[in-house]
């Protein structure tokens, strides 16, 4: 069946739909032989020889699609290679399974805490997408910044020209010792070191950051360093549309309920009466 290459090359882990438009435009792609640089350019994964970079992509990789959650820590690079040669995110997978794989936005190299490795690029989209999907983050600071501060940042601050979307802060501990201050912070972005910017525009810098949610998987019993895979319920969890928020209604003011006193008893229930509650039966 023919596809758009974008995401021949998506699900087959190689990069993201943008990245795979970006080696096409750059003419690291083909199809048969031949050099594609259309973007609307189609093909088959099953009959045709699609190369990235001259690199053969195997039919098998466009199928089975698999998602890990991983607990990273500090010194790897989110990445699925580095001309530096610096350790990668990828490599606490055993090596058969980082075939196809990429990681599903970034951590920071000294950041800690979730990442998904896939090899869904449609999956990669929509977790991608701004606002789309809340992140938590731990964040310890040097010092202890102003509440007016804080407020700056949870409404959005100026970062290199483009205004950051609100964020929801909490304090969650305040240590005597040396004076650092831990905070809860929620983001619906990812912008390129996105808290440690946030903070420093304060004159509190970062010393610590762990991301320990990624909208409903948490890293409750998953150590540093360690992995799973995820169910099929957790990831279609993220294509669902969240629940609706019930509102209450308000509470009736003072002057009408002193109005609805003054009538007496309901005709419609006669033994209701607002002044006094029922008696139990």
């Amino acid at each position: 069946m023919l596809e758009r290459l974008q995401k021949i090359i998506a699900n087959a882990g190689i990069t993201s739909r943008r990245g795979a438009e970006e080696l096409m435009l750059n003419r690291k792609v083909t199809v048969n032989g031949r050099i594609v640089t259309e973007l609307g350019a189609k093909a088959d994964p099953q009959r045709d020889h699609i190369k990235v970079e001259g690199k053969l992509i195997q039919p098998s990789l466009t199928g089975s699609k698999r998602y890990f959650l991983v607990n990273k820590t500090r010194g790897l690079l989110s990445a699925v290679s580095d001309p530096k040669q610096r350790p990668l995110v990828m490599e606490v997978l055993p090596h058969p399974m980082r075939r196809g794989m990429h990681p599903v936005g970034r951590l920071d190299y000294n950041t800690e805490g979730l990442i998904i490795l896939t090899n869904d690029g449609d999956f990669t989209k929509l977790l991608t997408q701004a606002g789309k999907v809340e992140k938590v983050y731990h964040v310890k600071v040097k010092g202890a910044p102003t509440d007016e501060q804080i407020d700056r940042l949870r409404r959005g601050i100026r970062i290199g020209g483009t205004q950051t979307a609100p964020a929801r802060i909490k304090e969650i501990e305040r240590t005597r010792e040396g004076g650092n201050t831990w905070y809860e912070v929620t983001l619906t972005q990812g912008r390129n070191q996105q808290i440690r910017r946030m903070f420093d525009a304060t004159g509190h810098s970062v010393t610590k950051l762990r991301r320990i949610k990624i909208g409903h998987l948490t890293d409750r019993g998953l150590a540093p360093g360690q992995f799973r895979e995820l169910t099929l319920t957790e990831v279609n969890a993220f294509s669902k549309p969240p629940a609706p928020v019930r509102k209450k209604k308000p509470a009736p003011r003072k002057g009408a309920l002193a109005r609805e006193s003054s009538r007496g008893p309901s005709k419609k229930n006669p033994r209701l009466n607002h002044s006094s509650p029922p008696r139990k039966t």
